[in-house]
């Protein structure tokens, strides 16, 4: 009988297994993000001397989250920026207008800024990409 019971008790585990992934199979997957290209141009970044200053979405600025302003996006919009010189790219959160310097399609914020490696030289060239769920 214990001869038995070792030569069944792996099947029964491998088994069980199968069956357990099969149950994760069935679940619906979770909503993946489309990404539209939209824009392209020269970007700058927030300053943390405008730290605390409300934003247009009428949220208070924080230099340490990944967020950034745009002329006509709604706030709320998440927005992969990339840096075409280096590849790098962030998602930031829309909460700001602007930028209003001529020639600049988006102003990040410091903590961004950094992601893509630009917080040095200030400006960089970069690609938007507007993330949807599907």
């Amino acid at each position: 009988m214990r001869a038995l019971f070792t030569m069944v008790m792996p099947l029964l585990l491998v088994a069980s297994a199968a069956a357990q992934d099969a149950e994760i199979d069935e679940q619906p997957a979770a909503s993946a993000e489309v990404e539209t290209v939209i824009d392209g141009g020269m970007a700058s970044y927030y300053g943390r001397e405008l730290e605390g200053n409300r934003t247009a979405s009428g949220e208070r600025f924080d230099p340490d989250e990944l967020t950034a302003a745009h002329r006509t996006l709604p706030f709320g919009s998440k927005v992969r920026v990339t840096n075409v010189s280096n590849g790098d790219s962030v998602i930031v959160r829309i909460n700001d207008r602007g930028p209003f310097s001529h020639g600049r399609v988006i102003d990040v914020s410091h903590a961004a800024a950094r992601e893509i490696g630009m917080h040095r030289s200030g400006t960089a060239r970069v690609k938007l990409a507007l993330l949807v769920n599907d």
